[in-house]
């Protein structure tokens, strides 16, 4: 072997030799630690953030004031019994949720009552969608609704076809009374405003039509089964709540109930924050916005103004029992006015399907505001009356045993209005906020709080490095 050749030899020895080492090294090099988390807030939006951080491979910790998880659709012990506090409506659209629901090992199929949309009163007036491509499944249910004479009928379908011309989209400062001035004072009535209040929980008049036409969009267009009606077979706690809670532990994340968070500070060396002195790379305030206002008042001030501004509507609840009255129909609509606040029925005898609930009843008055102007007993018994008076002979027992209990979640929905400006996601770099309130596409729905929670993770987790970088920035 000549010079030359022996020289080539000890340069790739040696080249070799540095490679093995650097493999070495690195083989032996720690890897970054998982992102730590802290979620505030176990409700729909912080399970579905907790949920998604662990998949990110996040170490997750959860704190809940309440005891148990679920926010504002979750089981409640009172002194009646035990009760969901509230009532819920989902739809087929739901993907975000439904798909979170199977993650967690809750099966949709077996725990929602999926049915084609119909709103339909006591008296079986009002429209019922076919099973079908759900374009064609409206059309042939507004044709089929001969309760409105044909002109209201086709005036009502070329309403809707020019919303889809101009793919649901209007000028942000349009309420939906102004979006449906056009259409008779029947369907208004009869189908635009409960449709309203059952997808945002606010008044045609006061709703913003930009979100109203966002969610039709979903139902009418996001593929077969978008518009069913999916109703709980079991209580809410059951849907996603307990397993999603169960999930979390078994995968190792630190759940506190009946905890509630003190304060949240900046790390003293500028990487991430401290909550209640705990150190954490990213933190997602999953908590009602007067709590996220008070949490971050002393680290970004405007934004904890602009959650605390938010108007919220409250919800009242009434559970009436009749062992005599039946109906097919899980959910019937009901004519509400001043003193009739009730806007829908729920048959749990036959959602649930089991000895406690049979005959039990709910009641459910959307954006309650002047209902309970008079205070919750006096509601109650207005919701008494519109029952008696919806179901004729029904409900005739003495007050006490039919009026088996009644709950007002006072903040229970923002005021879904035109132009709201609802506070952003972003908080302060890894700070990030998440519930149906937030910023966001969906109004005050289970859909909206699990889509905004997913997206607080996704924008936490997908990029830790970066998170913990603009946070050292933020420090300096």
């Amino acid at each position: 072997m000549n010079r030359a050749s022996s020289a080539s030899a000890r340069a790739v020895n040696r080249a070799s030799s540095a490679s093995a080492r650097a493999v070495s090294r690195a083989s032996q090099a720690p890897a970054d630690p998982p992102p730590r988390i802290a979620v505030i807030g176990a409700g729909w939006a912080g399970l579905a953030a907790a949920v998604q951080a662990v998949q990110h491979g996040a170490d997750v910790s959860l704190f809940e004031l309440a005891a148990t998880p679920g926010g504002r659709a979750r089981r409640v012990q009172t002194a009646a019994g035990v009760f969901d506090n509230g009532q819920h409506i989902l739809i087929g659209a739901y993907r975000a949720t439904l798909h979170l629901m199977r993650c967690v090992g809750a099966d949709p199929d077996q725990l929602l009552l999926r049915s084609p949309l119909a709103l339909v009163d006591p008296a079986g007036q009002g429209l019922r969608l076919p099973v079908g491509a759900p374009v064609a499944a409206f059309v042939g249910a507004v044709l089929a609704a001969r309760q409105w004479p044909l002109a209201q009928r086709l005036a009502l379908l070329g309403t809707a076809g020019g919303w889809g011309l101009r793919r649901f989209r209007c000028a942000p400062a349009l309420s939906v009374a102004q979006l449906c001035s056009g259409l008779s004072e029947p369907v208004q009535r009869e189908l635009i405003e409960p449709l309203c209040l059952a997808a945002l929980n606010t008044p045609m008049h006061q709703a913003s039509a930009e979100v109203f036409l966002r969610v039709l969009k979903d139902a009418l267009f996001g593929g077969a089964g978008g518009a069913d009606l999916l109703l709980p077979r079991v209580p809410l706690s059951e849907l996603l709540p307990d397993p999603a809670w169960r999930w979390l532990q078994a995968k190792g994340a630190a759940c506190h109930a009946g905890h509630r968070v003190r304060q949240i500070a900046a790390a003293v060396d500028g990487r991430g924050w401290q909550v209640d002195g705990q150190h954490f790379d990213g933190v997602v305030l999953a908590c009602p916005l007067t709590e996220a206002a008070r949490l971050s008042a002393d680290l970004a001030a405007a934004w904890a103004a602009q959650a605390a501004a938010v108007r919220h509507e409250p919800i009242v609840t009434a559970w009436l029992r009749d062992d005599q009255l039946h109906n097919a129909l899980p959910m019937l609509a009901l004519k509400s006015s001043p003193g009739r606040p009730a806007q829908f029925a729920f048959n749990l005898g036959r959602l649930h399907g089991n000895a406690a609930s049979k005959g039990l009843w709910t009641l459910v008055a959307s954006s309650a505001d002047a209902a309970l102007a008079n205070g919750l007993a006096a509601c109650g018994q207005a919701m008494l009356a519109q029952a008696r008076q919806a179901f004729p002979g029904a409900f005739s027992g003495p007050d006490k045993q039919v009026l088996v209990h009644l709950a007002a979640e006072r903040r229970a929905t923002f005021a879904c209005t035109p132009g709201l400006a609802r506070p952003p996601q972003a908080i302060a770099p890894g700070l990030v906020a998440a519930g149906d309130a937030i910023a966001g596409p969906y109004p005050a729905t289970l859909e909206g709080a699990v889509r905004s929670g997913l997206a607080a993770a996704d924008r936490l987790c997908q990029n830790p490095k970066h998170a913990r970088k603009q946070g050292r920035k933020q420090a300096q």
